[in-house]
């Protein structure tokens, strides 16, 4: 087995930043709906303060993995991503003469 590449570990990377960026999009709008709730029921509390703080918290985290995405992606722009072969099989062609 080849050792991993400059250019795989980069692909690799983009792809676990993707991922990752959606779970802290989930997290921001999760914390951000119950930090509305509990401040809607309970303003001022301590567990809406805690909600609010977690919203921070998952708002830095997504920015700071799109700014890591973007500079990935203009690291690698113009390269390949896939160097797989094809998954249709090429078939032969006949012509009736």
């Amino acid at each position: 087995m080849a050792p991993n590449t400059d250019h795989q570990k980069s692909v690799r990377a983009e792809r676990q930043l993707r991922r990752i960026r959606s779970f802290y999009a989930a997290g921001v709008l999760l914390w951000a709906a119950s930090s509305a709730w509990t401040g809607w029921k309970h303003p001022g509390s301590t567990q809406m303060w805690a909600c609010a703080l977690f919203t921070v918290v998952f708002a830095g985290l997504l920015a700071m993995a799109s700014v890591w995405l973007r500079r990935i992606e203009a690291t690698g722009a113009g390269r390949a991503r896939h160097h797989a072969a094809p998954r249709h099989r090429t078939t032969i062609r006949h012509v009736n003469a």
